[in-house]
């Protein structure tokens, strides 16, 4: 049974691959892999954003030496409170996932903080003091495999993407390195709290938005891109992606079979964030699927490639309210940005 179906047109969902190779590439360097003029392919982003159906974000993916934490939390809520509790949530700057969701939660949260004591805090002073939660089960994500929301969509052919991957490589090999992670400063965040509702914003925008130069923009996103601070992600709205479904899969590994089953589970299509977690289980994987029957295919397909792996759960979303800083609404489409704290 399919739940939904992309209505973006070949050409659109060529373009948000095509973003997520090369998130602020310019419409000229586009425009040579994808046959459209410069203006076309801006008139057409312009439309996708503008409507809800695709975004380009950027999050701080660590502060130095410090990666940031993860964690996801399960709420069972009273009857009628599950929609504003997700409402509510989705308001923070600290959940980049929240889905209302079958099974024995009501709500499935993914949650970003500095530390431990700040997730405490959050979960304690925040979460489990909205009215109607009954309920909070939290798991620290204790390693993250793959970053949340990288996924691709595959839709450009292997060459188109082999010269924008090209393009990537070369812009890496002359920018700046980072021999170790920077230091986030309060400017880079300043222009990662611009940047978190549309990553394509200009040098320009930017430098007359935090009081600097084009030049120093430049140096910083440079400097916290190469040295891995920040996270680019480019998605279309699941619900008219072809892939409107998402599932969360529990599932347990002996710890001496881990780093071999996590290295088979990357290869698996579909398995977009998969993380080592605290609890009764200790992987938790999220994927996005074009139909509730995929869940069984996958599944299968996740044991035949690790065979130490036993499924311990599985769930599907019946609404996502937030994926990253973008909240969506009840038809599926992007209505606004969380700005991430300071």
């Amino acid at each position: 049974m399919r739940t939904g179906e992309s209505v973006l047109g070949e050409a659109d969902m060529s373009l948000i691959h095509a973003l997520q190779i090369l998130p602020r590439a310019s419409w000229t360097q586009l425009s040579t892999v994808l046959a459209a003029g410069p203006d076309t392919l801006a008139r057409r982003w312009e439309h996708l954003t503008a409507n809800g159906y695709a975004w380009t974000s950027l999050l701080v993916a660590r502060r130095g030496d410090d990666a940031a934490l993860y964690a996801w939390v399960e709420l069972e809520c009273a009857a009628d409170r599950t929609e504003s509790t997700a409402t509510a949530l989705s308001g923070d700057p600290g959940t980049l996932g929240v889905h209302a969701v079958t099974g024995g939660a009501d709500l499935v949260l993914l949650l970003i903080a500095p530390d431990l004591p700040a997730l405490e805090a959050y979960v304690t002073g925040r979460v489990r003091r909205l009215p109607g939660v009954l309920r909070a089960r939290t798991q620290v994500v204790t390693r993250l495999h793959n970053r949340p929301y990288r996924s691709r969509i595959e839709h450009l052919t292997p060459a188109q993407a082999r010269l924008l991957t090209e393009v990537t490589a070369l812009e890496r090999r002359d920018g700046p390195r980072a021999r170790v992670a920077p230091q986030v400063t309060d400017l880079d965040r300043r222009l990662v709290a611009e940047l978190a509702g549309d990553a394509r914003r200009t040098a320009a925008e930017l430098a007359r938005q935090c009081g600097t130069s084009e030049s120093t923009v430049r140096r910083r996103l440079e400097v916290l891109t190469g040295g891995g601070a920040l996270h680019h992600h480019c998605q279309p709205a699941p619900r008219f992606s072809g892939r409107p479904v998402w599932a969360m899969v529990t599932a347990q590994v002996a710890p001496l079979d881990e780093p071999a089953t996590v290295a088979a589970l990357t290869r698996v299509r579909r398995t977009q964030v998969i993380t080592s977690v605290t609890g009764p289980h200790n992987l938790a994987l999220a994927m996005w699927l074009g139909s509730v029957d995929e869940l069984h295919e996958i599944t299968a397909g996740l044991v035949r490639a690790a065979p130490a792996l036993r499924i311990t759960g599985t769930a599907f979303s019946l609404r996502t309210y937030k994926i990253g800083a973008q909240v969506l609404g009840p038809d599926g489409r992007r209505t606004h940005h969380v700005r991430p704290e300071a």
